[in-house]
């Protein structure tokens, strides 16, 4: 799907951008004068006026972003924030200028020139002539009508000069007072529009689920009387309904109006466009052709019930995104637009809000395309446009994303950047009359009977929904380090779905802003805490919460976390799609076999493998899946299902083991050889120590830790330290050795919470550690903690949930198979956004096998619902990081901590707000684990290789 629509995109953009002699004289012709994306620019002369590369003319590539060129200074939003009263923005001006021709058949045209954005203020000359008044405001298309002073006969010359900092304060206060890099320099593309002398400047389409179809289709130039024709043409290229009119001379507006019998509806499901052509002809003559991609779909805010898309409620599953690549800041391209509406397709999502300014023309054709409804924002981040400024740019961003049927609400500035006087301003372009809603942090700010209250917590969400206006938090659990995003979200979301009011809610953010910063070497700097608050990485590395969003948001609800004991190959599911029916969907199921330690792959092995028949479960409905499994799926080691949407693009894949830890270790723990082995015991006054099969194991008698130990190459490994009880009290008493007759019995006694703690030694040279231990009260995390050296980790391998971490409220997108990760010391959301992370709390392991500079060793657990705790870390970074972590830094637990949220400096650590499962751990009685231990590697059965090891070897 991603080839066939890159190349549709391709063909679009060449079929918009080709010779204007292809381009009939009835129809728009355009010529670029700019390049076209970040990726294809055109040279200018360029002066800057103050910065880097300032004081002489030069070169520049166009569009851009001029300090992505080297040229001026850098600026975050927040700056006058950070640096206080005194603090001054950088203010350079730049300085274009560009000479072009035009064809002489443009002689009789009406020809325009287009500027799709410039930061900011922005006087455009032609031939020293000015092209007409600034414009000020960043994110918005304006153009200038150059008629009456263009050369066609010979070179035209075009002067811009472009002002980072505008003349006017409110449209500072609005665009660049915020919390976002801003820039300077014509960052979206130019280019040149003709027309014929009589033509339709814009059309605005209102096209209802009922099939009713009206269009406002502006005119200018008539001269006689005119016939206006719009035929509506469906994707197989077929003219469902037509509309007809007839203006007079001098009309400046004419409306059409039609029916189209059931027509196939737009959604963010069912994204179903259809296109009308528009022919004006007088006289047998046509005056000028024109078209455009629409949707039929209907909008309805029902007060204190919900917001309804074609007469069905919908919950918005969104995020804020910003205009966003690392080298070229908010100069972007096809690719780059496309690779984000996939991500969020990818996480489950259906919704996106455009932060905190309208995106280029392209994001929105592709969110039409594939299907995720938009708000659309006019800027205003704290602070509004005055009512003079903001006018001229909510005209200029409603016509120029009208007609996309993705487009459900206008937002109207954000967090106290609105300005009520322009709340009625968008109907005034906007034929269907879309809402208008305020996105805001402040309670009393609420329009049309939405709340979109921000940071909300879990109980006071509550509140809210129980109250009588719809709620939609356009931000929410702000995704600051590896905090907030999926963290919390699975009882948000639960709590949004099931109530009546609610409208979902937008995520904060998408991706973490960060610049390759020219004058600093090309780091990627994302500004301190300001900027990394995404779900992925600037180059869009995704994060541990994407997969986490992905499952908590799936539109296919499987809630079953292991198979039952009489598991009969049928599973409840829950359709969560608003007008699918699962009947479109497909799944499969496989039966696998885990990779082994020792291994050279990680994974599984497919075994067997069936297409389901997909059930009839209608949309918000329950129903059940007959998987049809052969008799012998307990024969293998896991179930794997997957579903897949009506486009065939997977929606999620749940594991679930067919049996216990101890079948899947059948082959692994070979306690006892074929020909049993000795075990050596020696004690001295300080020490027990156990030997087998060349494994040395010591523990020390005044307080029973490892402290000494060997692998079976006879070479020393660093493990030990412990073993210490991380939550509650545990006084040793001491150590005493016994023997059974399979093995060695060292047995530790302890006074308070830890009840035992036993090892045994066998003569494979497997070390078993059996402990219990009993807590009432609540605890971040219970288990034990042992200490390995971090510094001498190469990776890590293991069986069990991957490949990202979890904290306790954020166990979802992780699934069961053999998953490697080599070491890094990535903190979430910071250079060089290397994921996963390694460190980190990590679910559900049968076995884990440390790789090290010392060699390797194994830990397995019969044991279900083991997590392992791999180095220090933390959640959330600050003056005191949040979490605490337990003691040791290698640990085996029955109990993690759940995580809190940041924004900016400020960590919310008291986790129980964001709802049930972030509470801490409520622990009444004992707990009883075993683990296994082997330090090396087992025997081989292969050929020996020709090498001889050194008798000697110093490096360690």
């Amino acid at each position: 799907m991603k080839t066939n629509l890159l190349t549709w995109l391709t063909c679009l953009t060449l079929l918009w951008a080709g010779n204007t002699a292809a381009q009939t004289p009835t129809q728009k012709q355009v010529r670029y004068l700019s390049g076209t994306d970040n990726t294809h620019t055109a040279t200018w002369d360029f002066y800057c006026t103050g910065g880097r590369k300032s004081g002489f003319w030069t070169k520049i590539q166009v569009p851009s972003c001029w300090e992505q060129q080297g040229f001026g200074s850098y600026n975050y939003g927040r700056d006058y924030k950070t640096y206080g009263k005194n603090f001054r923005f950088a203010d350079e001006k730049g300085m274009y200028k560009h000479t072009f021709q035009v064809p002489a058949t443009w002689r009789d045209r009406e020809v325009f020139i287009v500027f799709e954005g410039s930061m900011t203020d922005t006087e455009v000359k032609i031939n020293g002539q000015l092209a007409g008044p600034i414009h000020q405001g960043a994110f918005y298309r304006f153009k200038y009508n150059l008629s009456d002073k263009l050369n066609f006969d010979k070179p035209n010359v075009l002067e811009v000069t472009v002002s980072k900092m505008s003349a006017d304060a409110s449209v500072n206060n609005a665009e660049r007072l915020a919390d976002y890099w801003i820039f300077g320099g014509i960052f979206r593309p130019v280019y040149l529009e003709a027309f014929p002398k009589q033509f339709s400047p814009q059309l605005a389409i209102d096209a209802r689920a009922d099939g009713s179809f009206k269009m406002n289709v502006a005119l200018k130039g008539l001269r006689q009387a005119t016939d206006v024709q719009a035929d509506i043409v469906n994707a197989q290229g077929t003219v469902v309904g037509t509309a007809r009119g007839r203006a007079n001379a001098q009309d400046s507006l004419i409306q059409l109006k039609t029916t189209v019998s059931k027509p196939l509806l737009w959604t963010s499901e069912t994204p179903n466009m259809y296109r009308v052509n528009v022919a004006m002809q007088a006289g047998g003559q046509n005056l000028y052709q024109t078209s455009e991609r629409f949707g039929f779909r209907t909008i309805e805010i029902r007060r204190g019930k919900g917001v309804y898309v074609n007469g069905t409620q919908v919950k918005f599953k969104g995020i804020n995104r910003h205009s966003w690549w690392p080298e070229t800041g908010r100069t972007l391209n096809d690719s780059i637009h496309l690779m984000d509406v996939q991500l969020m397709k990818e996480m489950n999502m259906n919704a996106v809000r455009m932060s905190h300014y309208p995106p280029d023309a392209k994001f929105l054709e592709i969110c039409d395309s594939l299907g995720l409804y938009v708000l659309d924002e006019l800027a205003g981040w704290q602070k509004a446009y005055s009512t003079p400024a903001g006018a001229k740019l909510v005209k200029e961003m409603v016509q120029k994303d009208v007609n996309h049927p993705s487009i459900i609400f206008w937002s109207n500035g954000n967090e106290g950047g609105h300005n009520k006087e322009l709340d009625d301003d968008y109907g005034q372009y906007d034929l269907s009359n879309r809402p208008v809603i305020h996105a805001h942090h402040r309670p009393g700010n609420q329009h049309n009977g939405i709340d979109c209250n921000h940071y909300e917590n879990y109980y006071s969400s509550q509140k809210i929904l129980a109250d009588s206006l719809i709620y939609m938090p356009t931000e929410f659990l702000h995704a600051q380090d590896d905090g907030g995003a999926a963290v919390g979200l699975h009882d948000f979301w639960e709590l949004h779905w099931s109530s009546q009011r609610s409208a979902g809610g937008f995520l904060w953010a998408l991706v973490d802003e960060g610049i390759v910063r020219t004058d600093q070497r090309n780091i990627i700097d994302v500004n301190g805490v300001n900027a990394p608050d995404g779900v992925v990485g600037p180059h869009r590395e995704k994060e541990g919460s994407f997969y986490a969003i992905r499952e908590i948001f799936s539109p296919i609800k499987i809630d079953l976390e292991e198979l039952p004991a009489k598991f009969n190959g049928t599973l409840e599911v829950e359709n969560r799609y608003h007008f699918n029916n699962l009947s479109q969907c497909f799944f499969q199921w496989e039966l696998v076999n885990h990779r082994q330690p020792g291994e050279t792959f990680t994974g599984s092995t497919t075994m067997k493998k069936s297409r389901v028949e997909s059930p009839k479960i209608a949309p918000l409905a329950k129903g059940k899946l007959k998987l049809g499994l052969p008799k012998d799926w307990k024969n293998y080691d896991a179930l794997v299902l997957s579903a897949f949407d009506p486009q065939k693009n997977l929606v999620y894949k749940w594991t679930w083991s067919t049996g216990s830890n101890k079948q899947l270790l059948r082959n692994i723990l070979t306690l006892q050889e074929k020909e049993k082995q000795p075990i050596e015991t020696a004690e001295t006054d300080t020490t027990l120590t156990l030997k087998a099969s060349n494994i040395t194991v010591t523990f020390n008698k005044t307080n029973g830790h490892i402290t000494g130990l060997k692998g079976n190459s006879g070479d020393k490994l660093s493990f030990g330290n412990g073993p210490i009880l991380v939550a509650g009290q545990a006084k040793f008493t001491g150590l005493r050795r016994r023997t059974e007759s399979d093995g060695e019995v060292i047995e530790a006694s302890y006074e308070g919470d830890l009840k035992t703690v036993r090892w045994k030694m066998y003569g494979s040279g497997w070390l078993q550690l059996d402990y219990e231990y009993a807590l009432q009260g609540d605890f971040p995390f219970a288990g034990l903690s042992f200490t390995y050296p971090e510094n001498f980790v190469i990776g890590a391998k293991w069986l069990g949930k991957g490949p990202y971490r979890v904290w306790k409220n954020r166990l979802q997108g992780v699934n069961t198979d053999v998953w490697e990760n080599a070491y890094n010391n990535t903190h979430t959301g910071a250079a060089p956004w290397i994921y996963p992370e390694f460190k980190g709390y990590f679910a559900d392991i049968a076995w884990l096998e440390m790789n090290t500079v010392e060699g390797k060793f194994l830990v397995a657990s019969p044991d279900k619902g083991l997590f392992v705790r791999l180095f220090d870390f933390y959640g959330l970074s600050g003056v005191k990081s949040s979490p605490d972590l337990p003691g040791g830094n290698l640990s085996f637990l029955d109990a993690i901590p759940p995580l809190g949220t940041k924004l900016a400096l400020n960590i919310d650590a008291n986790t129980k707000n964001l709802g049930p499962n972030s509470e801490l751990n409520h622990l009444n009685g004992s707990t009883k684990r075993t683990l296994y231990f082997f330090f090396g590697l087992p025997k081989t059965t292969g050929t020996p290789q020709p090498y001889t090891v050194p008798a000697k070897n110093d490096l360690f």
